[in-house]
């Protein structure tokens, strides 16, 4: 097994891209993925990444469509080889618009 470390690039087989591709598909239109980031997480038990996807809301209507896109984005049955989806957050970005976190670990 690999060691973690915060500093280390991202591990093998990181689902971060793909993940970003398969959000891309699901998302509605006016919805933009912009630039994401990819944070190491682990645990005493587990491995994985959280990933972070701000997204540009063509109109303002961010409050309404928070709610709609979780429920949509809950329902998905995520084909990551290696990884599981552990968690899916879609919260207002402090900056406006749209961030979906998504929380990974190796399986």
């Amino acid at each position: 097994m690999m060691r973690w470390s915060p500093a280390a690039p991202p591990r093998p087989g990181c689902p971060h891209g793909r993940l970003r591709r398969l959000l891309a598909r699901e998302l509605p239109h006016g919805v933009l993925l912009e630039p994401s980031t990819l944070r190491p997480w682990a645990s005493a038990n587990f491995v994985g990444a959280r990933h972070l996807y701000p997204c540009a809301v063509a109109d303002d209507d961010a409050a309404a469509l928070r709610p709609l896109l979780q429920a949509r984005l809950e329902t998905i049955e995520w084909r990551l080889p290696g990884h599981i989806v552990a968690d899916l957050v879609v919260e207002a970005a402090a900056e406006g618009g749209l961030r979906i976190e998504v929380l990974t670990v190796e399986d």
